[in-house]
């Protein structure tokens, strides 16, 4: 399937625009403006002041190239090749999607941070960016997981896995020997934990108050282990937790005041996501398999099964209300579900180019956003029942994007050769009680 990607999504669409814009595009040129990086190797930012002023968000200097941006973006959503596992999914489920109007502005654009280059390693999953605070964000960088600072603009290392990794603490289970060369799948950071998991079914485990790494260990050793997602949550207890989704079909609870593995589910088919609801009882459950699954959070047993879905799903999230959750799938589209009448889904909202490979609600549960594999975020106002949404265009694959704590920063990693970096976008306010005194 990795090889399969090749003729998909990122591998296609990469030397795409790198031809457009690195070749035939800046190469021919009439500008010898050293702003741009794709000529001579910079990399500036892009301010909100500067976008306002009608700079290109990304840095690209269309008034230069020999395409407008209107006729890219027209040729990459006829182009663009969604991945499917399932053949004419995308085509199949548009007729059960809604018409949703995209006027909405609820988060404005802030700066694009060229310098932090956010990267992919498998095409399918897409949870590489984490957001602390509206200041703070982890993200992947090759073999490096970065923090950057949006308050000051500098990065730092938090950590490497280029090389060998090791924990510096004794816990039972733990592999003392380490790592080497760790290829990173997905990232999670909560509060002073980050958790990497890795293309071997690696887990690695930091506090970020702490020197060193705290617990390594390997889910599985199966040939097809790969970690596909990681979720961090508080138990009932108060105790620090993690879920780990794996390729070799299992879902496995650890507890990270033991650093002991506490719970693990099975099931038929690889697991791609998982979200624990909000009062920790239920999990949604997606996978290679078009239909998901709702089941208890203590047993692990089928408490209803989510059909709707045409192929496999690799996205998954709570409204915070605990009522309803939204599943994203590779049919290109994204079902929000309610659990008092699991019978069908109560939306199903479409994309415009790819499959929806990831999604997240604010924490008041105002605004839910699910992500295209490239280009496209979308943003709905929940109470308007997903009728309303904003849409962010850009270029490039999708890393991953994550809502700040405080609802107030939306982060998105872009992958892309030339254009690769961190957007960030704040939260619109209506301040018009302040308004009214000037």
């Amino acid at each position: 399937m990795d090889e399969m990607a090749e003729d998909y999504e990122m591998g296609d669409v990469e030397d795409d625009m790198y031809e457009e814009f690195q070749g035939r595009g800046l190469g021919d040129s009439d500008s010898d403006d050293e702003e741009y990086g794709s000529l001579n190797g910079r990399a500036t930012d892009i301010s909100a002041a500067q976008a306002r002023k009608g700079k290109d968000i990304q840095g690209i200097p269309w008034d230069t190239l020999n395409i407008t941006r209107e006729r890219y973006r027209k040729t990459r959503l006829e182009q663009y090749k969604n991945y499917e596992n399932v053949r004419n999914s995308g085509e199949a489920s548009e007729k059960d999607c809604k018409q949703t109007d995209k006027g909405g502005m609820y988060y404005e654009f802030q700066r694009n941070t060229r310098s932090v280059k956010s990267t992919i390693l498998h095409f399918q999953l897409r949870n590489l960016v984490c957001a602390t605070s509206k200041h703070d964000v982890y993200l992947m960088s090759h073999y490096s997981v970065l923090h950057w600072s949006a308050l000051n603009g500098e990065k730092y290392e938090v950590m490497n896995v280029s090389g060998h990794i090791a924990p510096c603490e004794k816990h039972p289970g733990s592999l003392l020997e380490g790592f080497s060369q760790t290829q990173v799948s997905t990232l999670t950071v909560k509060d002073n934990l980050l958790v990497a998991g890795g293309f071997q079914g690696e887990l690695i485990c930091k506090f970020l108050d702490r020197e060193g790494i705290s617990f390594c260990c390997r889910t599985t050793y199966d040939d097809n282990a790969i970690t596909n997602a990681l979720e961090i949550y508080d138990s009932a207890s108060g105790a620090v937790h993690f879920m780990s989704s794996n390729n070799d079909s299992g879902v496995r609870d650890f507890d990270m005041e033991k650093f002991q593995l506490c719970k693990h589910f099975r099931f038929q088919w690889p697991v791609n996501h998982t979200s624990l609801s909000p009062d920790a009882k239920l999990v949604v459950v997606v996978g290679d398999d078009p239909e998901g699954l709702l089941v208890d959070a203590h047993t692990g047993k089928t408490v209803h099964a989510l059909q709707g879905h045409l192929d496999f799903s690799f996205a998954s999230a709570w409204n915070p209300d605990g009522q309803t959750f939204a599943t994203g799938n590779q049919d290109k589209t994204c079902r929000v579900w309610d659990i008092r009448n699991l019978s069908k889904s109560v939306s199903v909202l479409r994309g415009n180019l790819g499959a929806i490979r990831s999604i997240r609600f604010t924490s008041d549960g105002r605004f839910m956003a699910m992500a295209e594999p490239a280009d496209f975020v979308h943003i709905f106002d929940v109470r308007s029942g997903y009728n309303k949404r904003q849409e962010l265009d850009f270029f490039g694959e999708i890393s991953g994007m994550s809502f700040s704590p405080d609802t107030e920063a939306l982060f998105v990693g872009v992958w892309d050769r030339t254009y690769g970096s961190l957007l960030q976008y704040s939260r619109l306010r209506n301040y018009s009680y302040f308004d009214s005194l000037l």
